[in-house]
């Protein structure tokens, strides 16, 4: 299973997702991930639009420079903040620069991030407009990908390219909804799953198998992580998150031990990627890493 980290881009430092990006390289994994906010949403405390966030494709090109070999993703660009030929441009673009190692992962946006779209002024259609799009967007992505012109569709006009320099970064889905699993099912390269348990992931895992009928389309698992070296470590940092009034909610806590029996149950479920945001001290990349990488 390739392993990747979340980088912390909520902050006007940049220093610091470069900083996890170069601890990352030198522990051994595989990629660098960033999520696609203008400002932290609500399951990011400290939220609002009056905390700063760093721009994803900015951030990960600075990645992909300073650290070749690593993969570099998005987790997730939403559809309806990018234009389908902006996206196909700026992923192209990562995946040229990393030598084929980007990964554009796609969504749909949710509720939480309505706020954004409302302040820069995107337009916020209803969920099933949203699916659409997203499903559109992953198809003509492809074909500009692959050298093709897209013919245009109900929700993504004609786009002739070429995309020079070219790039055909592997596209992922990602959503926890019956209707986003069914669109990685039909278009993409793998489906992500943010946050879920064991037993929930392995049924979305193999109801995408389903839904794929037969087409090469994998599972793959991120979300944040607590963990603790021993459990009265993870008792320590439980105390200190409460203390600081931050929730556990979507929030997977455990030990050391626990971490690495939570990675392979996902891998039997057929996970190919492991995606974490450390919660708690700076070392609990080093500790993440002690528990999953020989």
């Amino acid at each position: 299973m390739n392993l990747g980290v979340s980088l912390p881009v909520f902050t006007s430092d940049p220093a610091r997702p470069l900083a996890v990006a170069a601890r990352a390289a030198e522990l051994g994994f595989d990629g660098v991930f960033s999520p696609d906010h203008f400002f932290p949403p609500v399951f990011y405390p400290p939220s609002g639009s009056g905390r700063p966030a760093l721009e994803s494709f900015t951030t990960l090109s600075a990645v992909s420079a300073l650290h070749p070999g690593l993969h570099v993703g998005t987790l997730v660009a939403r559809v309806t903040l990018r234009a389908p030929g902006l996206l196909a441009k700026q992923a192209a673009a990562l995946d040229d620069m990393s030598g084929g190692r980007a990964i554009l992962a796609l969504g749909t946006g949710d509720a939480a991030s309505k706020p954004e779209h409302d302040m820069y002024g995107f337009p916020y259609p209803p969920g099933p407009e949203r699916v659409a799009l997203l499903e559109e967007t992953v198809r003509a992505l492809r074909a500009l990908f692959d050298g093709d012109a897209w013919p245009g569709g109900a929700q993504v006009p004609p786009l002739t390219g070429p995309l020079l320099p070219p790039g055909s970064p592997a596209l992922w889905v990602g959503g926890r909804s019956d209707a986003v699993l069914a669109v990685a099912a039909r278009v993409a390269d793998a489906w992500n799953g943010w946050g879920d348990d064991v037993g929930g992931f392995a049924t979305k895992a193999a109801r995408l198998r389903e839904l794929a009928n037969g087409r090469a389309v994998t599972p793959t698992w991120a979300g944040i992580a607590l963990v603790g070296e021993t459990a009265q470590d993870l008792e320590r940092l439980l105390a200190d998150r409460t203390a600081k009034g931050l929730s556990t909610d979507g929030v997977w806590t455990g030990t050391a031990a626990e971490l690495r029996s939570f990675v392979d149950a996902l891998g039997e479920a057929g996970a190919t990627w492991f995606v974490v945001l450390p919660a708690g001290p700076i070392d609990r990349l080093d500790v993440i890493a002690a528990a999953l990488i020989s």
